[in-house]
């Protein structure tokens, strides 16, 4: 057996073009694509508890899923700092595709204010509470690994607070 790789022949821009016209048909004829953008399971999906009309998959049922669907799934933490009052964390999922077996990767951002004493203002760096950073880095870092799985189809969040036209 060769080691060489099997190539697939280029496709024409014409031929793109005309898959495009036919985009839903070819979700469903593609078994991986069906299955990330299918809505998520109903309970799985929350109000979130901060934000009045806002829904959200916890971190729990999104790794999960990832696990599921992927079995080998990484993050790698990019970049992590504060940003103005909040901490920010930038993450790179990576997932090997369950049918082609190529590693992928969606990047994705999260970012949690800090907290501060009671009725203070939060440039007032006297007042951050004392855990704050290590309270907001892990759910910073939660934050960014969900909108990372977002980018890979409906199953994950993707398009839970856009609006329909």
């Amino acid at each position: 057996m060769s080691d060489k790789p099997i190539l697939k022949p280029a496709k024409t821009l014409a031929l793109i073009a005309s898959e495009l016209e036919n985009l839903d048909s070819l979700i469903v004829q593609d078994e991986f694509l069906q299955v990330v953008n299918q809505e998520p399971p109903k309970g799985f999906v929350k109000n979130h508890p901060l934000a009045s009309g806002v829904k959200y998959i916890p971190i729990d049922k999104v790794e999960a899923l990832l696990t599921k669907i992927f079995q080998l799934w990484t993050v790698d933490v990019i970049a992590s700092g504060q940003l103005l009052n909040a901490v920010y964390v930038t993450v790179r999922l990576n997932y090997q595709h369950p049918i082609t077996g190529e590693w992928l990767h969606q990047d994705g951002v999260g970012a949690v204010a800090i907290q501060v004493d009671k009725g203070k203002n939060a440039s007032d760096l006297g007042a951050i509470k004392s855990n704050a950073v290590m309270l907001g880095l892990p759910s910073a870092k939660s934050y960014a690994i969900k909108d990372a799985a977002e980018h890979i189809g409906k199953l994950f969040g993707r398009d839970l607070n856009r609006k329909r036209s």
